[in-house]
């Protein structure tokens, strides 16, 4: 029976597993690299043969705990390595190395910012380090294949608690890891190329008068983009409380946990199997691997190659930029293009017009390359000099599109380019004139409808002003050149 008054809160917690960023495997010295042709970057460890050793990769112990500190997680003085069994294909050796009980790190948080403008803390249960396993491929209509160059790359589980309560939450908080683990250079976090993967942890907690109904936790696995994780989680939601709505017995206590799949054809979950529990993976001590360590010294050195975090550097970038959020949060998806506004600023740049630069002309080449904003081969000092003149006056904004391109293409000095390409402002007045003139002459119909007042005067006007900014190739002033067709379409 459907009650409208039923209050329904979604519950979710999400487990995030990141690859990151090593030249090497976590357990050999294979390369840790996509996109090679498969099963080439494989050896006697990653494969599983027998009798052959695991040696620790020190970076990626580093990386992951830079990770847990950024978190605000403890990083655990000691931590050991356990084997978690289980057979796929894509797992030669039938077990995983991992931690169960001792992870690296523990008890964090993240604030995860929402549309509202408010942040929400989302705790953080464990970060704790692990191996990747290989990657079945189905292109082959007759038999599957296995590829084992991703066998044995480092992985980071973050699991958080259950404590986001909606779609646009458990986003932001996927969001927010993805830009923080970039911002600490700690993985590419391209979901396309398997860096980062989401498996939501979904239940509803119902209420009906005074009672309260827990429906089934559904894990949703292996999820590689933020679509399939907000598709997801809204189908559980309203599958969930349909299938509750239709018998009231569909409750945790009755049926338990379990996983499902995301078919992104069909936009919903499939059951695939109840969810293990950690009996079933018989974890123990991994024999072949000495446990971690960590002092005070090792988690300060690391703790001072943070800096300043993504969320700090935009309130900052609103506060003391005048940015709005939109301006802050798009400086604010990786490190270095903050800090190239940054240096810019320090190089006498004018905040707001290196901002309309960046976010103009910088993330246009950016995305047509698929790189971020400092990638595109633009330095501070060019930025802030080529800021410098457009407010200044010595060039305009038309013509400093020109000159951005330029500089990106050649390095140049922007007053080289706008020398060698006549696109600093023109400043003598009888030249503006003539351009004017020619403009006016050239198009009759145009200025008769901007002299007119009509409907369609305002678009007539824009016109020549383009018509003038075109014969001048963007050296002429726009107030002067306005100024000038005003007057001379008032005679």
């Amino acid at each position: 029976m459907i009650d409208t008054n039923d209050t329904v809160k979604p519950v979710i917690g999400l487990e995030i597993h990141v690859e990151l960023a090593t030249e090497t495997k976590m357990f050999c010295r294979c390369r840790n690299r996509f996109g090679d042709p498969p099963n080439t970057n494989v050896c006697p460890v990653c494969i599983g043969m027998p009798g052959v050793l695991p040696v620790m990769n020190r970076k990626a112990v580093e990386l992951a705990m830079k990770v847990g500190l950024a978190l605000n997680c403890t990083v655990s003085d000691f931590t050991k390595w356990d084997r978690k069994s289980y057979y796929y294909p894509d797992l030669p050796k039938n077990y995983q190395i991992s931690q169960y009980d001792l992870p690296l790190c523990v008890n964090g948080c993240l604030e995860v910012p929402l549309s509202d403008g408010s942040t929400k803390k989302v705790r953080i249960i464990r970060a704790h380090l692990e191996e990747d396993a290989g990657k079945n491929i189905h292109d082959h209509p007759a038999h599957t294949g296995v590829d084992l160059n991703r066998a044995g790359v480092p992985l980071l589980e973050i699991v958080s608690q259950p404590d986001m309560n909606s779609v646009e939450e458990a986003a932001s908080c996927a969001r927010s890891m993805q830009r923080l683990v970039r911002w600490l250079g700690a993985s590419e976090a391209n979901m396309q190329m398997g860096h980062m993967r989401f498996e939501p942890n979904v239940n509803l907690h119902i209420t009906r008068g005074a009672r309260l109904y827990v429906t089934p936790i559904v894990e949703v696995k292996n999820l590689n983009s933020f679509r399939s994780l907000e598709g997801a989680i809204a189908y559980e939601i309203q599958r969930q409380h349909g299938e509750w709505q239709a018998n009231p017995d569909y409750t945790l206590e009755n049926l338990g946990k379990q996983n499902r799949g995301w078919d992104d054809v069909k936009c919903q979950t499939l059951f695939q199997r109840e969810k293990e529990e950690a009996h079933d993976y018989r974890y123990f001590p991994e024999p072949d691997l000495v446990p971690v360590a960590v002092d005070e010294a090792w988690r300060q050195s690391l703790r001072a190659t943070i800096g300043e975090l993504p969320l700090a550097r935009r309130a900052r970038y609103m506060e003391g930029y005048g940015l709005t959020f939109k301006e802050a949060d798009a400086l604010t998806q990786d490190a270095a293009t903050g800090d190239l506004l940054d240096r810019s600023v320090r190089a006498g740049g004018q905040a707001k017009r290196c901002v309309n630069l960046l976010l103009g002309h910088g993330a246009a080449i950016a995305n047509k390359r698929g790189c971020t904003i400092a990638e595109i081969g633009i330095t501070a000092e060019r930025l802030a000099e080529l800021a410098g003149m457009l407010s200044s006056g010595q060039t305009t904004a038309s013509a400093g599109a020109v000159i951005f391109y330029g500089i990106v293409e050649t390095g140049q000095a922007a007053r080289d380019i706008a020398e060698a390409e006549g696109l600093l402002t023109v400043t003598d007045a009888s030249a503006i004139e003539a351009w004017v003139d020619e403009a006016i002459a050239a198009n009759p119909e145009a200025a008769r409808e901007a002299a007119g007042g009509g409907k369609r005067q305002k678009k007539a006007f824009g016109f020549l002003m383009g018509q003038v900014m075109q014969k001048s190739r963007g050296a002429a002033p726009p107030a002067v050149v306005q100024r000038l067709i005003e007057e001379k379409l008032r005679r």
